[in-house]
């Protein structure tokens, strides 16, 4: 922890809302044109006056705007999908570590996890991407990323290959030669997606999700074991996965409680 990040108190800024695109059935992305300091994989925490504040992921990125991308599924998402240009959010960060800029990198998104890689996708120079949900309707950013390297798999077959992101994944390692593993998506993925990587020896980095109240590390809320997501993380390496028995396993709920990532988020 860096003394910058330990003095943190940032406020939310209230920031109008320029642009609103549906990515998906339940999904959408808000944008802002406003200049934001950011890097690849970094998180906001963004203020809906009267409803919460949630860390969402910066998914679009340049000199003059910026976006996040929500996916409807509780009281605080389907809030968001009710708004429209004009409409003003809280904005404060971004916080966090970033993913790396390292070439050879392959990049496993799972369902709207993908709005965490995105920024490090078009970044990155042709970067080998390997995207999956549940379902085509789960999908995001098929037609932003359709030109790049990409293959897409989905449980049901209903897009692309029928199948896992880490079905996919471990063929690729099998064959290929690659530098770096970049992944975020569901935890259970990412737990299979560093269980191959190791057992290729190829190198893996994580962005992990966990509840976050302060995004500087002063509510303590987004443990996992013994490292703060939103601090140390929320990208997390090999070596440090590996020591965080939690991952894959447990999360913590609001109160602070530790439950299984099932129940944790049934509760979210």
């Amino acid at each position: 922890m860096n003394q910058d990040q330990h003095y943190r108190t940032d406020l939310p800024i209230l920031m109008e809302i320029s642009e609103v695109v549906k990515e998906g059935k339940i999904q959408s992305s808000f944008f802002f044109r406003e200049k934001l300091d950011c890097r690849p994989g970094q998180f906001i925490m963004v203020w809906f006056p009267g409803v919460d504040e949630k860390p969402m992921a910066v998914s679009y990125h340049s000199k003059t705007e910026f976006a996040f991308t929500a996916q409807s599924i509780g009281n605080f998402t389907q809030g968001l999908e009710k708004l429209k240009k004009g409409h003003k959010l809280g904005i404060r960060g971004p916080y966090g570590n970033s993913f790396s800029l390292k070439e050879n990198s392959c990049i496993v998104a799972g369902g709207i996890g993908f709005a965490s890689l995105a920024v490090l996708a078009e970044t990155l120079k042709n970067p080998l991407i390997i995207y999956g949900a549940r379902s085509k309707d789960n999908l995001i950013f098929l037609k932003r990323f359709k030109n790049k390297n990409m293959v897409v798999a989905t449980d049901d077959g209903s897009f692309g290959r029928k199948g896992y992101t880490t079905d996919v994944l471990d063929e690729v390692l099998s064959k290929k030669k690659i530098n770096l593993v970049q992944t975020c998506g569901p935890e259970i993925m990412m737990k299979k997606v560093l269980d191959i990587c190791n057992r290729h020896n190829v190198e893996c980095k994580a962005s992990v999700e966990r509840y976050m109240s302060c995004g500087f590390g002063v509510c303590g809320k987004c443990m996992v074991n013994d490292k703060i997501a939103c601090i140390d993380g929320p990208i997390f390496n090999s070596r440090q996965l590996i020591q965080m028995p939690e991952f894959g396993n447990y999360a913590r709920l609001k109160s602070g409680r530790k439950v299984s990532l099932k129940e944790y988020h049934e509760r979210r």
